[in-house]
C-alpha cells in the first residue's frame, strides 16, 4: 500500500537535505561572528528559527559575502563534495589564530542514485539543529575572552580534483598553537551528517 506522508512529514531529498545545511551554517556562523563579538553587537539583528531567538548580521559587505558562501555550500553538498567548513577567529594584531570552529561533513553519497525521498521529519532535524546552535551559545560562555580585536576567515574543505573557483583561493589549515578542543553535538539529515567542535588557544597562566 502505498505510504502517504503528511506536511512535516514529507521526507529528505539530497537537494533538501543540501539547503537544511547550508542555512544551518549561515546561521550557525552569524552565531559565532555575534557571540565572539567580531562585529559590533549592533550591526545584528534578532529572528526567530528553529524555535529559538537568534542574531544575524545587518552589515550589507558581510551579507553579501555569507550570502555568496551558503550559495555555493548548497552546490557543493548537493554534489557531495564538501568535507568540512571551518570558521577561523585570529588576531588582527599579529594573525595569530584564536578559535576554529570546525563543521566536520558527511554526506551519503548512494541519494545520488535514490527517486525515493529519505524518511525523517523536518522537525526532528530541526530539533537537533536547535541543540547544536544551543551548544555554540553556551560553549561561548568557558571559552577564553577574547581581549584583542579580531578578524574570521571561512575555510571549506573540498574534494581534491575540485577546480577552485573565482573570488575562493586555496588556503592552509589555519591551526590554534597549544589548543584545547571541544567536540559539540552532530545533526544529521540522513543524507548529510553534520559533526562540530571548537579548538581554542588555551590561557597562558593556569
Amino acid at each position: 500500500m502505498a505510504k502517504q506522508l503528511g506536511r512535516d512529514q514529507q521526507g529528505i531529498t539530497l537537494r533538501g537535505s543540501a539547503e537544511i545545511v547550508a542555512e544551518f551554517f549561515s546561521y550557525g556562523i552569524n552565531s559565532i561572528l555575534y557571540q565572539r563579538g567580531i562585529y559590533p553587537p549592533e550591526t545584528f539583528t534578532r529572528v526567530q528559527k528553529y524555535g529559538l531567538t537568534l542574531l544575524v548580521t545587518t552589515d550589507p559587505d558581510l551579507k553579501n559575502y555569507l550570502n555568496n558562501v551558503v550559495e555555493q555550500m548548497k552546490e557543493w553538498l548537493y554534489k557531495c563534495i564538501v568535507q568540512r567548513l571551518v570558521v577561523v577567529i585570529s588576531s588582527i594584531e599579529n594573525n595569530e589564530v584564536l578559535e576554529r570552529w570546525q563543521f566536520d561533513i558527511e554526506c551519503d553519497k548512494t541519494a545520488k542514485d535514490e527517486s525515493v525521498p529519505r524518511e525523517k521529519s523536518q522537525k526532528a532535524i530541526q530539533d537537533e539543529i536547535r541543540s547544536v546552535i544551543r551548544q555554540i551559545t553556551a560553549t561561548v560562555t568557558f571559552l577564553p575572552l577574547l581581549e584583542t580585536a579580531c578578524a574570521f576567515d571561512l575555510l571549506i574543505y573540498t574534494d581534491k580534483d575540485l577546480a577552485v573557483p573565482e573570488k575562493w583561493e586555496e588556503s592552509g589549515p589555519q591551526f590554534v598553537a597549544n589548543s584545547e578542543e571541544v567536540r559539540l553535538r552532530s545533526f544529521t539529515t540522513t543524507i548529510h551528517k553534520v559533526n562540530s567542535m571548537v579548538a581554542y588557544k588555551k590561557d597562558s597562566f593556569p
